[in-house]
């Protein structure tokens, strides 16, 4: 089946390439806007650069939740594709207070059916159904977070340098560890919306299919 998004589907596809690509070339997203990229279904809508700028700038926060709700997997030994939706769900359930939480998850978990394996689904909505109860409860989920690493002898800066490659013995390797494929490899001929490579900054203004 064909994979076809529109409205702010389409803006969380595209926010997560951007994402996935930031991450995978050692960049932050503003520097990836700055380059080049290449997005499936562009010109890149608004809220796609909204949401990937948006959850670069908080990122080490949002690895700080996913460091310490994370039942399965450790941060840094998880599909990139899961950790990059993880992180923009989690993000607009704690910074865009317009969107509603069951929203945002299920946008993602619906992302994670299209581009992740065949447990990403199950995995992240477990994950995000967590935090989503203590965020309806009024809980600092990012303060509990880092009081969480703390009790255990780490910090956010050890969460940033286990993704980067360093060793950290808190995280145990899963067995039958399978490396990620990159970002849509997957999907073949099913990108209906064609690769657009894009030199510098783009953006195109939200259209009439702008639906939550």
């Amino acid at each position: 089946m064909a994979v076809r998004f529109g409205g702010r589907t389409r803006a969380r596809s595209q926010a997560l390439q951007l994402m996935f690509q930031a991450e995978a070339s050692g960049r932050t997203v503003p520097e990836v806007l700055d380059g080049e990229y290449a997005l499936d279904n562009g010109p890149l809508r608004d809220f796609a650069r909204e949401l990937a700028v948006g959850c670069d700038g908080v990122r080490h926060d949002l690895d700080a939740i996913i460091a310490t709700r994370s039942e399965s997997w450790a941060i840094n030994r998880m599909p990139a594709v899961d950790r990059n939706l993880l992180r923009l769900s989690l993000y607009e359930m704690i910074y865009v207070p317009e969107v509603d939480i069951p929203v945002a998850i299920d946008e993602v978990v619906r992302l994670a059916k299209c581009y992740g394996t065949d447990e990403s689904s199950k995995f992240i909505n477990g994950l995000l159904g967590r935090v989503a109860d203590d965020v309806e409860a009024g809980v600092d989920v990012v303060a509990k977070a880092h009081e969480e690493l703390a009790a255990r002898g780490e910090s956010s800066a050890d969460v940033q340098y286990a993704l980067e490659g360093g060793k950290n013995d808190v995280w145990e390797e899963p067995e039958d560890e399978e490396e990620p494929l990159p970002f849509g490899a997957d999907l073949g001929d099913e990108l209906t919306g064609g690769i657009w490579y894009v030199e510098g900054p783009g953006t195109i203004e939200e259209d009439d299919e702008d639906v939550w």
